[in-house]
């Protein structure tokens, strides 16, 4: 646990880092005004948190190694301490078994965690893997005082360490590889292999390797940088696909012709360290701090440089207070933006974005001095020990200032990017940029970071304007606008207004300055943002006084363009109509289709383009309602000229012809027409309107008027016959044609004293008006009504009987030929009368015989024993069965008649019993009278029965037949006669 010391030393550097942070974010920027207030509720935590573990070591640490949680510790001379991170409570304490005077000298542990190399100060190394207990060494790596260790990130797993790269500290450069499986009978060291592949030198004579990192790049490239004292080599070769398990040999022997590229700094302070930043787990690195003996030397890595994988190269030169002869650093830890350097009593955190140091955390002396600070690339914490305790350090949200100083660099680029999650900071780096943007004279950009902000917006507005940049603060408008919530209504409609003046201004500038291509660029714009939807409403509400700017600025074309955008059609039509240009109007019209402006506008445009507004209607079809038209139509086809005529008859004729209107007011107006223009039609329509009242559309006695005003008779004619006015229309066809009174006479067809009346009306017509006798006696012939005795009263009395001599002669032959068909008739009847009473007579001898086994066809039981009936076709059934088949397929009325008679039956069967009884002397006549009335009125009770009974076999007779689609079973008792078999 913590002590109280410690916990007091904690929060002086959590209040230290705070005070530190609070007077960076207050540093003045040159942002007066921001709409954001930034309450911090609570203090942040520090970007760099230390504590310590909680773990007094038994002996003093040596050496620590920290990756992917797992942790390793040389205590003492002999003693090794495992503990896995993810269970601290369960340490692995393993006895090295070394008797000589050798020490640790360093402590190698691998990416995954599972291969440890122990290198002691005797130039031998032993090997120690985390599933096993047991301590090898390695036989090949002996007399090598190993420096660094180059892991294959590739291809290592928790058996086999792959290729991996050692430096010596005699510059040498060796490859090797470790397994932790058991090898062959003959081979069971771990170590698979190690061979020299390159040496390193620093002024011609060997030189330690401080530092080995191996890297793989694009395009199946390997990357290789190792640091010597002074020196940073870098070596990049291919290897070819599928043979990455055979080593790096090959990337050095690609460099083996060409010096290696390096990077030399005069100073020297015995060692190097190399440190990087991988953003994430199993990617490459992105960026390297190398601690050197002039300082620190960071910057990115891109591997796509072709000459050298550093670039944007930066040196941070040791402060004053580091004196490399007393105080050299121990050791250099990189994050993103920091780069972490141990001294011997302090850690200091140095941004790499300014190379200013933003942390420094001084150690107590009681722990004694610090001797080495570890990056787990896995976990992310940075581990410090020394020789009684061990430190970690966490970092969080070191990216969270970044924007300040990215802001202070201009380069608002990266600052927006690092604090997208925070609005207040975001205010205050696009203001920045806004700010910078208009000093350099860059209007438009600053007018577009300035909408983003929350700046009062009169102050920016009135800086573009003193600045007389109209086109920087129409941008600055517009973005406002357009960041604008629908629900502000009242700056919504502020800015629109103010847009919509700017554009006009600008239009009027550029015309009157005669810039046409930019002109018809602004007016593009203008349009876009006129029929904006997402301002649609705003628009729509101040129509009005958009329409007052458009009209003040004498902007037709763009009024006109607003009202079609704003759906306002009747402005844009009036304007046209105004103009005198029909033709747009129409167009817009046909466009749009609005039925109210088509029943407006369309009395004007008849008047004018009459053929072209016919057009537009026939092509609108039956949206349009012709009543409402016919106001226009009425008004100009008395007094416009002929084509408006002949244009109003064309579209009448489209609409009963085509759309089948059925409105009695077109009919009639149709109607009007044709007898007023166009009479060859007139007939025609009337006999294809139908001839009978209820098929047609138009008023009767309006046509029967019509065409009597204008004497069109025959038309008169057919009026008079589909109202059934048949007297009237043959005297009215008499006076124009007399087979077309012929026609109108035959119409009657049910009421034939109406036909002979007709056809003696013509018959006196053709006789005394005509006097024409051959007429009249075609006039005979045509109607079988008519006797030459019902038109000779007709005739003069000085007409001699030749001219009826052969009328009068047919006249008798038919006579003659008629009594001659009903003597013929009454013999027929005589003979069949005669036929009739022989079939009856042999009816009454007919008989059957049935024999005493005969059975009934229903039943099946033996016949005789019940009374029953014997039919001609053989079948035989007893009354009582033949009663219950023939019942079901009876009509309601029978079913009701036989129960009525069975009543009757039954009653005179009673009265009948009650008759045997002895009876009174005295009514001895009585009683024989009613036996003698009782029995004919049962036997005709019978009678009647059998009618209805026996009338037919139910077999073989129309019963039978009527119930072919009756089903077999009763549908009410299906249910019950399925149920039954089941």
């Amino acid at each position: 646990m913590a002590s109280i010391l410690e916990e007091y030393e904690d929060s002086q550097n959590t209040r230290q880092s705070t005070q530190q942070h609070s007077r960076l974010s207050t540093a003045n920027i040159g942002i007066t005004h921001s709409g954001f207030v930034n309450v911090r509720l609570e203090e942040e935590k520090p970007i760099f948190n230390k504590q310590r573990i909680d773990f007094t070591p038994p002996e003093r640490i040596n050496h620590l190694a920290v990756c992917n949680n797992q942790l390793c510790m040389s205590l003492g001379k002999d003693t090794l301490l495992r503990i896995d991170l993810a269970k601290p409570d369960q340490p692995n304490q393993i006895e090295l078994g070394r008797k000589d005077e050798s020490k640790v000298y360093r402590l190698f542990l691998d990416p995954t965690g599972s291969h440890l190399l122990i290198c002691l100060s005797t130039s031998e190394c032993l090997y120690l893997n985390r599933n096993t207990q047991k301590v090898r060494s390695l036989s090949r790596w002996r007399g090598h005082l190993i420096e660094s260790v180059g892991w294959n990130k590739l291809l290592g797993t928790e058996t086999n360490t792959g290729p991996v790269l050692v430096g010596t500290s005699q510059g040498i450069i060796f490859e090797a590889e470790i397994s932790a499986t058991e090898g062959s009978l003959f081979n069971t060291n771990p170590d698979q292999y190690f061979r020299q592949v390159h040496s390193l030198e620093e002024d011609g004579k060997p030189a330690p390797v401080c530092c080995l990192e191996v890297e793989r790049g694009p395009e199946n490239k390997y990357l290789i940088i190792a640091t010597t004292r002074k020196r940073l080599f870098q070596f990049v070769g291919k290897v070819a696909e599928g043979s990455e398990q055979q080593g790096f040999s090959s990337v050095f022997s690609q460099n083996h012709d060409l010096l290696p590229s390096f990077q030399e700094f005069p100073a020297n302070m015995g060692y190097s360290e190399i440190t990087f930043y991988t953003p994430k787990l199993r990617t490459s690195p992105k960026a390297f701090a190398w601690m050197m003996g002039n300082g620190v030397l960071y910057g990115q890595l891109d591997y796509v440089r072709p000459d050298s994988l550093l670039s944007d190269v930066q040196v941070w030169e040791y402060t004053p207070d580091i004196d490399l002869s007393l105080n050299k650093p121990i050791s250099i830890v990189l994050t993103q933006f920091h780069f972490l350097l141990l001294l011997h009593d302090r850690v200091k955190a140095i941004c790499t974005l300014n190379g200013q140091v933003v942390y420094e955390d001084v150690f107590p002396d009681k722990f004694g001095a610090l001797k080495k600070m570890i990056k787990d690339p896995v976990g992310g914490l940075v581990w410090i020990y020394t020789e009684r305790a061990v430190f970690r350090y966490h970092i969080q949200r070191e990216a969270r200032d970044v924007w300040q100083m990215y802001m202070s660099m201009t380069k608002f680029d990266l600052a927006k990017e690092y604090c997208r999650d925070r609005p207040e900071c975001m205010d205050m780096v696009l203001a920045k940029e806004a700010e910078h943007c208009f000093q350099n004279k860059r209007y438009i950009e600053s007018a577009k970071c300035y909408a983003l902000t929350q700046n009062y917006f009169e102050e920016i507005a009135l800086k573009f304007i003193e600045a007389k940049q109209e086109e920087a603060l129409k941008e600055f408008l517009l973005k406002k606008l357009n960041n604008l919530k629908p629900s502000e209504r009242t700056q919504i409609t502020l800015l629109v207004t103010w847009l919509a003046e700017l554009y006009l201004n600008r239009l009027g500038q550029l015309e009157s300055d005669g810039n046409s291509l930019v002109f018809q660029e602004t007016r593009e714009e203008f349009r876009q943002f006129l029929s904006s939807s997402k301002h649609k409403e705003c628009l729509f509400n101040n129509r009005s006084t958009i329409y007052d700017l458009l009209a003040s600025h004498g902007n037709v074309d763009d009024m006109v363009y607003f009202s079609v955008v704003m759906q306002d059609y009747e402005r844009v039509i009036s304007h046209y109509c105004q103009h005198d240009d029909y033709s747009a109007a129409l167009d817009v019209l046909s466009k749009h289709c609005d039925q109210k402006l088509f029943y407006k506008f369309s009395p004007v445009l008849m008047q004018h383009i009459p053929k072209k507004v016919v057009d537009a209607w026939i092509q609108m079809g039956k949206r349009l309602d012709p009543k409402k038209l016919i106001p226009a139509l009425m008004n100009y086809s008395q007094m416009g000229s002929s084509q408006q005529i002949s244009e109003t008859i064309r579209y009448m004729e489209f609409c009963v012809y085509e759309l089948t209107v059925t409105e009695e007011a077109i009919h009639n107006y149709l109607l009007s027409l044709y007898a007023k223009y166009k009479p060859d039609s007139l007939l025609w329509y009337l006999e294809q309107a139908g001839t009978h009242a209820s098929e047609i559309h138009y008023d009767l006695k309006y046509a029967l008027r019509l065409c009597a005003e204008n004497g069109y008779l025959r038309a008169c004619v057919l009026v008079y016959r589909i109202m059934e006015l048949y007297e009237e229309a043959v005297d009215l066809a008499l006076q124009v044609d007399v087979d077309l009174a012929k026609s109108c006479a035959d119409l009657p067809e049910d009421d034939e004293e109406l036909r002979k009346k007709l056809w003696l009306k013509i018959a006196r017509h053709v006789v005394q008006e005509e006097k024409d006798v051959k007429k009249a006696m075609n006039c005979l012939s045509s109607c079988n009504l008519l006797k030459i005795e019902d038109i000779l009263p007709f005739f003069p009395d000085f007409v001699t009987i030749d001219h009826f001599k052969e009328a009068i002669c047919s006249s008798l032959e038919e006579y003659n030929q008629h009594i001659e068909e009903l003597k013929q008739e009454m013999e027929e009847a005589t003979e069949s009368a005669k036929r009739i009473r022989e079939d009856i007579q042999e009816m009454r001898n007919k008989y059957g015989v049935v024999d005493s086994q005969q059975k009934c066809a229903a039943c099946d039981f033996p016949l005789l024993n019940r009374p029953f009936y014997l039919f001609l076709c053989g079948h035989m059934f007893h009354y009582d069965c033949l009663f219950q088949e023939v019942t079901p397929h009876l009509t309601a009325f029978k079913q009701c008649r036989l129960e009525e008679l069975q009543k009757k039956l039954a009653a005179t069967t009673q009265t009948s019993k009650s008759r045997h009884r002895p009876a009174p002397k005295d009514e001895g006549d009585t009683s024989s009278l009613g036996k003698g009335n009782a029995g004919t009125s049962r036997e005709q009770i019978k009678s009647d029965m059998d009618d209805i009974i026996a009338s037919e076999c139910v077999y073989c007779g129309e019963l039978m037949i009527k119930s072919i689609d009756e089903p077999f079973i009763d549908p009410q008792k299906f249910e019950e006669e399925k149920s039954s078999w089941l």
